[in-house]
Order: structure tokens, then sequence, then C-alpha cells
């Protein structure tokens, strides 16, 4: 199964209409050198794997650990095409949830780097449903730390029919996760580095910021939780 994004037949009009132009290219220079995912653990995947996940996975790759490794070539790719898409939003109707531990100092600073909103930790349900709720918001786009952990955070925003981004291990499934970003969604140094490219790319396309200058700013390892 496919993620709602390239299975054309699962697609609706409006993910059409934001996906447009946004093509998966893999043969662009990497946003960072290929060791750097490496040395952040991005491609360590779990012992089990999805059916649905199979197209993401380097098969080619085994190390004698049982794990399966997640293709980061095609990580590279869908952090470029995952900050394009969020680029077409306000940045105050964007919202990151985190419910892991290791998610959340990353996905915090993510928000606050491009201006969106967060709920880490735990999700009060009902937050997307219920506008009697004090801490109810009407984001227009979610990104989704892990489809399973954030189960609650995904259900409720596909019952108000917004898009869902997720940061996808081996051993997730796709459904409802309309764009998938394949990465280990588990460890501390892949998710800050995964949260601290994609602010980095969004906030390019929106503000203009450079590699060089968002390095200076932005130091990746302090987006490590420190749990």
């Amino acid at each position: 199964m496919a993620d709602r994004c390239t299975g054309v037949a699962l697609m609706s009009g409006w993910q059409f209409a934001g996906l447009r132009g946004i093509a998966l290219d893999e043969s662009l220079t990497p946003l960072v050198p290929l060791d750097m995912y490496e040395q952040h653990a991005v491609h360590i995947g779990t012992n089990q794997k999805s059916s649905d996940m199979k197209a993401f996975l380097d098969t080619f790759r085994q190390d004698g650990s049982g794990l399966h490794h997640i293709d980061i070539r095609q990580t590279d790719s869908r952090i470029r095409t995952v900050a394009k898409f969020l680029a077409n939003y306000d940045s105050s109707r964007i919202l990151v949830v985190s419910a892991r531990q290791y998610g959340q100092r990353p996905a915090r600073m993510f928000a606050e780097a491009i201006g969106a909103k967060r709920i880490v930790g735990r999700f009060i349900p009902g937050t997307l449903t219920n506008p009697k709720l004090r801490t109810y918001i009407e984001p227009e786009v979610i990104v989704v730390t892990d489809p399973a952990a954030d189960s609650q955070a995904l259900s409720e925003a596909v019952s108000s029919g917004m898009p869902v981004i997720g940061i996808c291990d081996a051993n997730n499934r796709l459904r409802n996760v309309d764009l998938v970003l394949p990465a280990n969604n588990k460890g501390r140094r892949s998710l800050a580095l995964i949260y601290w490219l994609l602010a980095r790319e969004t906030l390019k396309i929106k503000s203009g910021i450079s590699d060089v200058d968002w390095e200076r700013s932005q130091d990746v390892d302090d987006w490590e939780s420190s749990f």
C-alpha cells in the first residue's frame, strides 16, 4: 500500500492541489552527506516490517542485526517533498505532534523555528474535534512523529479532513497517512536530525535562509532530546 501522496487512486482533490508540482527527485545532491544520516541512525529500522513500508526499505543492505534498514536516499528526497508541501501553508496553521519522548524536543524546536503549533507529550482527546474544549485548535495540516504512538491525533486529523504527514519507521502502517517521511522515528539522534533538516528546508522556501546561516544559528546536537 502506497502513501496517499504517491498512491494516485487514494489521493483526493485537496491533496492534488497541495502536491501539484512537487516531484520526488532522488537524483539531487543530498541535503547532508549520506553518512550523516547513518551517524544519526536515521536508517535503523525495526525487527518487524509492515507491507506498507516495503517500498521505503533498503533490501540490499543486511548487517546481521535482524533490523530492517530504511533507504536514506528516499528519506532525503521525502524531506524535500514534505518541506515543499508545508511551505504551501501559513506556519501558524501547521501542527506537529509527538507523544514519543525522543521526539518531543525536536518537534518543539521545529515548531518554534517555523512558527507552527505543537503538542508534545499527552494529546488531549477532542483537541481537533471538540470545539467546546479549551484546548481545541483548527490547524490545516498535521505532522505526526509516529502514526502508532500519535494514533489519537492521527484519527482526529482524519476526522477533521486535514492532510497527515507521518514520520514512518519500518513497522508502521500507512493507513490514513497522506505523505510518508521514512525514517527511524524511535531514535533520539534520528528525530533530531529529521526535524532539524525539515525546519531548515521549510524555512529555505519560506524565508530564503541559507544552509550556512541555519547551521550558524542552529546546532543539530541541541535538537536532541535529553531524556
